[in-house]
């Protein structure tokens, strides 16, 4: 199968390696005879909707953000579409923050968000860093990953988070949660990059870009010795770190 990865703005959004998990994508796909096909879509492109069955976007700075956010506010309808009609999308930190309605910084400038997921974010004067390990009770898994944000992403009643903070900050450092999920799409502040040291979470993006595609699959396991030694010292980091400021 050729499935289709449409990665927005990667000359802006990559901070932390957050490229990284686009080379998951493709490793774990080759090793089931699958090829990935991904497509840049940056400043001014268009959304090719029913075209893309995995969107991708990373983190960035305040700086970076302010450069996109107009652009893919731009995007917000065909964005929608797509998800609504099944294909699946993974947001990390700076592009988590813009799938919302918007991201306030700390100076009171309002950036528009697409209102993809139920949520928005304003910036704290104190910064949330280190490792973080998450429980997702919908996937019976644990994440683990590293996160590096001042904002403070307040969930709408009733959304539903990525998972249920174990160790570290999450969205805003009190309320137990991290990250967002809303049908095959998901948001998250995990960096690293997140998904060599997660490898259930890339198959479950695969598998979900693969039902857009019209192929329910579900994979069998990989010898993924190494990632899971690095889900787990990255999961040990996090329990003794504590999560405190």
């Amino acid at each position: 199968m050729r499935i289709r990865v449409g990665h927005l703005y990667p000359d802006y959004l990559n901070i932390y390696a957050d490229r990284g998990n686009i080379a998951v994508f493709s490793a774990r796909a080759r090793a089931r005879g699958d090829e990935l096909d991904v497509r840049a879509i940056g400043m001014g492109d268009a959304v090719p909707v029913g075209e893309i069955d995995l969107f991708y976007v990373g983190g960035g700075q305040d700086r970076e953000q302010a450069l996109v956010a107009h652009d893919l506010a731009a995007k917000s309808e065909p964005l929608r579409e797509a998800i609504e009609e099944g294909s699946a999308f993974l947001a990390v930190c700076g592009g988590y923050q813009l799938l919302g309605r918007f991201y306030r910084d700390v100076a009171g400038a309002e950036l528009p968000g697409i209102g993809l997921l139920p949520l928005h974010t304003i910036a704290g004067e104190r910064r949330m860093i280190g490792d973080v390990l998450l429980e997702c009770t919908w996937a019976g898994e644990t994440l683990a990953g590293f996160e590096n944000h001042a904002g403070r992403t307040i969930l709408d009643d009733g959304a539903e988070p990525l998972g249920r903070v174990l160790s570290g900050f999450g969205n805003d450092g009190h309320s137990g949660f991290e990250g967002c999920r809303y049908k095959r799409a998901y948001g998250t502040y995990l960096h690293g990059p997140l998904l060599p040291r997660n490898p259930w979470f890339a198959d479950r993006l695969l598998e979900d870009a693969l039902a857009h595609a019209g192929v329910e699959e579900r994979f069998e396991p990989l010898p993924d010795e190494l990632e899971h030694e690095a889900h787990t010292v990255s999961a040990a980091r996090a329990r003794s770190r504590g999560g405190k400021f």
